[in-house]
């Protein structure tokens, strides 16, 4: 049984998602306020994260920052903020996934199954270990090493990493990245990829402006890997 932490202020809210969650066959805990939510995350040590972005005590946005600092575990926003800059924001301090509020149960309930598929999947077919340069993938231990050294990925950085790696050499466009990494359910647009190639970047690159693995193919999209033969 997977557990879900739900970190939601708005009590009738938190009651109608964790009856669904339940009626879905999953474990549920809950906490009301940002403090809180830090706490019952590291002592039940989820396996998915729903959280608010308006909470009392400390907002969704720095619990996500702190929670990514320890944990791999998937992060889907909760947000009532509709513009762009406030989703990229959300992403850009580790969340996997968003949901604009108001939202149906059904859509949520796809999210939460999406994330954690994601998250649990295992590479069946081709390459289970990929080395370009100093990076190493482990597919079905989702490792990343670089230059020998553990490197610390989101859930949704590494299917990113680990989709783009599987396909080296070939230009997949934003379109592709999306469908393939985010899958149908997700609402977003091509500036996610953006934004998580970025964070990527930031991890494996030397010089985050003069990639070397993550390729930007002008109107194209991206490659991966500068030594592909």
């Amino acid at each position: 049984m997977k557990k879900v932490l739900l970190v939601e202020d708005d009590q009738p809210l938190a009651e109608v998602v964790t009856y669904n969650l339940r009626k879905e066959g999953y474990e549920v805990v809950t906490a009301g306020d940002g403090i809180q939510g830090l706490e019952t995350a590291r002592r039940e040590k989820p396996d998915l994260v729903l959280l608010d972005i308006m909470l009392p005590g400390l907002d969704g946005l720095e619990l996500c920052r702190l929670l990514r600092k320890d944990y791999n575990v998937p992060i889907i926003m909760l947000t009532a903020r509709v513009t762009e800059t406030d989703k990229i924001v959300g992403l850009e301090v580790g969340a996997d996934d968003y949901i604009t509020k108001p939202f149906s149960v059904k859509e949520l309930m796809a999210r939460v199954r999406a994330s954690l598929r994601r998250a649990g999947m295992t590479q069946t077919a081709g390459d289970t270990i990929i080395k370009t340069g100093d990076i190493q993938i482990d597919i079905p231990g989702r490792l990343v090493t670089l230059g020998g050294k553990p490197i610390e990925l989101t859930p949704r950085e590494f299917d990113l990493l680990a989709y783009l790696a599987q396909n080296r050499g070939l230009v997949l466009s934003r379109e592709q990245i999306l469908e393939k990494v985010w899958g149908w359910e997700f609402a977003g647009d091509t500036k996610t990829v953006d934004v998580h190639v970025s964070w990527l970047r930031r991890k494996l690159e030397s010089d985050p402006s003069q990639p070397q693995y993550i390729i930007t193919v002008r109107g194209a999209g991206y490659r991966f890997g500068k030594w592909v033969k």
